[in-house]
């Protein structure tokens, strides 16, 4: 590598460090368990963290990341050019010391103490529904007060008047609960799922290496990937997206490598892991279909999707079809109160809406105003025969939807924000197509 190309890297690494430090362990649920027994694997850790989640740990591991950045920015000016592997090694060691102290400290707690503090409430369900699974159990369906999930409310000082609607419903596709029954076969503290997404953004890093692009871009991105707030974040805090969106990246990359039944397969795990993961699959469609895909093949691979997500769906809509359907696709869209700044949001902050529980016309909404910016967006992705196009397409198309929805989580924003990386290294890449070609 060129010290220029080096420099971009390591730019790009010291800015995800300036960035996190300040927020990094900041809006933890307020736990105060009654005793912490520092145990485990992860036991020096809570120990060092006082036996309770401490923002300093995490933060200070993150400038240990940023003075790694520096000692790297003084070698880069002593040499001439950089090796690629002292490269690689700067960024793994950068991105674990962002993305592994606080998720670690989170697991070790939970450990110490019970496991209704210390973790999300969607992360503690989806533990307990991976339970169910081992034990034979449907978890669409249930009522989960009794499960230990109804304790997780009032020890994270959660209100009392508003009714927490997850406790009947799971709200997750069947991808996550399977992946969770297996993770529980783990030993402890390792079978918390968030281990299991800590993982999967940090093979974000990985997954970048994919992509037919220039080695210093795709250190850039995958670092991007992985250690952005809202991926550092999710893995410590709860939010179990990263599996999916680590399946997501993969799926353009074999794409884009014209490994069309492994994309076909890829992407058809990540929508059994997320709901958000459906709106990729007409971009991958058309960026096949224009790329001239010999028609077997198309077949072949839309067999290997639907068989997939099929195998995977149907155990549970055979066993209660009404409770699934409720518990992953009516639940977002008709059950949970309005949250976030969405234009459900803003038009109850506005007056036009004037409950939170109250009905909002999402169906209207994403039908003649988000399928046809979809549709457009396709179309602009036909005519130009690109990728990248295609990755920005599916960018847009999300938010768009998120924005219209009745939810909006600040973590939903690591999908258009996965996708406009995605279509960065697909640009590269296609530019050095076109450049070899010429």
């Amino acid at each position: 590598m060129t010290r220029r190309h080096a420099a971009a890297v390591l730019g790009v690494l010291g800015l995800l460090v300036a960035i996190t430090v300040p927020e990094l362990g900041s809006g933890a649920w307020p736990f105060k368990p009654g005793s912490v027994d520092p145990k485990g694997p992860f036991e020096l850790l809570v120990r060092a963290a006082d036996r309770q989640f401490e923002e300093a740990v995490p933060r200070a591991a993150a400038l240990l990341a940023g003075l790694v950045v520096a000692l790297a920015a003084g070698l880069l000016l002593a040499g001439r050019a950089v090796r690629p592997k002292l490269a690689i090694l700067v960024c793994a060691l950068v991105i674990g010391a962002l993305v592994v102290p606080a998720t670690l400290l989170q697991i070790g707690l939970r450990d110490s103490s019970e496991p209704w503090y210390h973790v999300n409430d969607s992360t503690y369900q989806i533990d307990l529904a991976g339970e169910l699974i081992l034990d034979g159990e449907n978890p669409y369906g249930r009522d989960y007060r009794g499960s230990g999930l109804e304790r997780w409310y009032p020890a994270a000082g959660a209100d009392e008047n508003v009714p927490q609607v997850a406790l009947d419903h799971f709200a997750y596709f069947p991808g996550t609960a399977l992946t969770a029954a297996a993770w529980r076969l783990l030993p402890s503290p390792i079978d918390d799922y968030r281990m299991l997404v800590l993982l999967c953004t940090l093979a974000l890093l990985a997954a970048a290496f994919l992509f037919d692009a220039p080695l210093h871009w795709k250190l850039a991105a995958g670092a991007a990937l992985a250690a952005n707030p809202l991926a550092i974040r999710a893995a410590w805090f709860g939010t179990a997206d990263a599996p999916s969106v680590l399946l997501t990246v993969v799926s353009f990359a074999l794409v884009a490598r014209s490994r069309y039944l492994l994309a076909a397969a890829a992407i058809a795990g990540a929508v059994l892991l997320k709901q958000f993961a459906l709106i990729a699959v007409p971009f991958l469609a058309v960026a096949m279909l224009t790329r001239a895909v010999p028609r077997p093949v198309l077949w072949r691979a839309g067999a290997v999707f639907a068989g997939i997500v099929v195998i995977g769906i149907l155990p549970f809509a055979i066993a209660d079809p009404g409770a699934l359907w409720d518990d992953t696709i009516a639940y977002g869209a008709q059950t949970y109160r309005i949250i976030g700044y969405g234009l459900a949001g803003v038009l109850f902050e506005v007056g036009i809406l004037d409950d939170r529980f109250g009905s909002y016309p999402f169906l209207p909404l994403a039908v003649f105003l988000w399928l046809p910016f979809t549709a457009w967006l396709l179309w602009i992705q036909r005519r130009s025969s690109r990728l990248w196009i295609g990755a920005a397409g599916f960018a847009a198309s999300i938010f768009a939807l998120l924005y219209l929805g009745r939810v909006f989580q600040n973590s939903y924003l690591i999908w258009p924000l996965t996708a406009l990386l995605v279509s960065f290294l697909l640009a590269f890449s296609e530019r050095d197509d076109a450049s070899a070609r010429s």
